[in-house]
């Protein structure tokens, strides 16, 4: 795991460059969760979320995070009230008594957990949810964007290792969202 200590801050993307090195004004603030930073449970089960991961979350209207247990890997989800809120509404697109609906609204809707910050800035994390991921004396939060896992450092150093093996066999798959051009106005086509 590449964790060197070096603090960082939340990303805000207000902008994007086009091709001539024009700025772009983005629709809104997109703020990102980024790195791998690891730090201590205590025995109460008690963890420092970090410091930029809060400030990505700082102007949502629950200050804390939600959580959830991964149905894919021995993690945890995690995520803003902002995002659970999407989640939530794309389940509801599922027919109300459908097979899918339950599956998703169960397993993570019902295994969700509101956990608000302290005073300094540290989040209890449930028993079930510490057994899920395999958690004893230390936690990595990895940044992936709009959301972020809590995993074991250990379990995820391997899971990060194949992750790496994979994205580099399959990058010629990988594409970036092109840019877009700004749409000039009637006036700027002289219309």
């Amino acid at each position: 795991m590449a964790y060197h200590g070096i603090p960082c801050s939340p990303i805000v993307a207000r902008y994007r460059y086009g091709a001539q090195g024009q700025r772009l004004k983005l629709g809104a603030d997109v703020e990102l969760f980024l790195s791998t930073i690891v730090n201590k449970l205590d025995k109460k089960g008690r963890v420092s979320v970090p410091a930029s991961f809060r400030a990505v979350l700082s102007g949502q209207r629950f200050y804390g995070i939600i959580v959830y247990p991964s149905f894919v890997n021995p993690a945890i989800e995690g995520c803003g009230f902002d995002r659970m809120e999407r989640i939530s509404a794309g389940i509801d697109q599922f027919d109300p008594f459908s097979e899918e609906r339950d599956a998703f609204a169960v397993s993570i809707l019902s295994n969700s957990y509101q956990l608000p910050f302290d005073s300094e800035g540290r989040i209890m994390l449930p028993q079930v949810l510490a057994d899920h991921a395999n958690l004893s004396d230390r936690v990595a939060f990895v940044g992936l964007g709009s959301t972020f896992q809590i995993w074991n450092p250990e379990k995820f150093e391997i899971f990060e290792r194949e992750a790496r093996d994979r994205a580099r066999s399959d990058r010629n798959v990988f594409r970036m969202q092109k840019e877009s051009a700004p749409s000039a106005s009637k006036t700027e086509r002289g219309t």
